[in-house]
């Protein structure tokens, strides 16, 4: 059964692309132990575009979505108060697409 990639696709503004890239490295990195989950890179734009992507890589859509189920769903509503009980963060991205792939082909470096 092949892997399926999903591609998140978070428009951000030139003033919130810190405010993006340090909630991503202090993330709590539930997706790392994940079942299922094989691999993650968060992709900033260097021209043209101020779209991030957010790669994923699963063995499988019902892997990915038991991890959307739960400890996705669990971490962003987890997260509708601040630490102090205040407000949560407005969001960093602007809007938000998600694009879905399955892997056909794939290939990695020649050992030597």
């Amino acid at each position: 059964m092949p892997s399926v990639v999903k591609i998140n696709v978070l428009t951000v503004p030139v003033e919130q692309r810190e405010v993006l890239e340090q909630r991503f490295a202090s993330r709590a990195g539930t997706v790392e132990n994940s079942d299922g989950f094989e691999w993650f890179e968060l992709l900033r734009p260097l021209e043209g575009t101020d779209d991030y992507l957010v790669y994923t890589r699963w063995r499988s859509e019902e892997d990915f979505q038991a991890w959307m189920e739960g400890p996705m769903k669990a971490a962003h509503q987890g997260g509708a108060q601040g630490a102090a009980g205040g407000e949560r963060p407005r969001p960093a991205a602007s809007g938000s697409t998600v694009w879905s792939f399955e892997v056909v082909q794939q290939a990695a470096p020649k050992q030597s």
